[in-house]
């Protein structure tokens, strides 16, 4: 069935939101809160929305602090009308404007370089690399030895005993990083697996640190990156 545009409006909102039934169950969500329950668990938004509720029938907006993984949220709302539903909806709160040196390099197409990290990497290897892409992304200003090096460490970081790895490149909507004074949108390199080696994590951290990317480290690496564009 044909979403109303109202639907559209809440499935694309960039604040997560999700309809769960009284026992917990989720009824219906957009696709940030999808992408969100890869950080965490449905149970655990369950009990925020059961404990930030109105006692009452009605809405109720609460303004509080929470950290899932690369999500910040900074307040939720929650609403129901019978004892059968109950939705929530997290505000996330705008992240990396911390300045670093303004990055330099040539214009690059970021796919490329991770199909050339993963080639090197799947060399003798038995783990399978799955990829899912944003191919709206365009071609961006970046030092390309410096990423192959960031990349090729983040891989390394996953490389024993993972049967998968995954890499998902995505546009980080309402987010930006400040450099000289200028506004760059961003974009992610997400890579997951099973097992993640802390040591291998620190040397990661180690190296991005003159660099003009900033990572995230939960379950996955997350490569944070502007785009520059000229």
């Amino acid at each position: 069935m044909k979403m109303s545009f109202e639907q559209q409006w809440l499935e694309f909102d960039y604040n997560p939101f999700i309809l769960f039934s009284s026992n917990g169950k989720i009824i219906s969500l957009n696709t940030e809160a999808q992408f969100l329950l890869g950080s965490t668990s449905k149970g655990e938004i369950f009990e925020l929305a059961t404990t930030y509720a109105s006692i009452t029938f009605g809405f109720k907006t609460s303004f509080i602090e929470l950290n899932f993984g690369r999500y910040k949220f900074f307040g939720l709302t929650v609403g129901y009308e019978n004892e059968e539903q109950i939705g929530i909806k997290l505000y996330q709160a705008p992240s990396f404007k911390l300045k670093k040196p303004s990055p330099v390099g040539e214009l690059t197409n970021i796919f490329t370089l991770i199909d050339l990290c993963i080639s090197t990497n799947s060399i003798s290897s038995k783990t399978i690399y799955t990829k899912e892409f944003d191919p709206t992304i365009p071609e961006i200003i970046i030092n390309a030895n410096n990423t192959i090096k960031v990349l090729n460490k983040a891989y390394a970081c996953f490389i024993s005993d993972n049967g998968t790895i995954h890499t998902r490149v995505y546009f980080r909507i309402g987010e930006h990083i400040n450099f000289e004074d200028k506004k760059y949108s961003i974009f992610s390199i997400e890579i997951s697996a099973k097992n993640i080696d802390n040591k291998k994590v620190n040397e990661l951290k180690l190296l991005v640190e003159n660099t003009s990317f900033y990572i995230d480290v939960q379950k996955n690496i997350t490569i944070n990156i502007p785009m520059i564009l000229a």
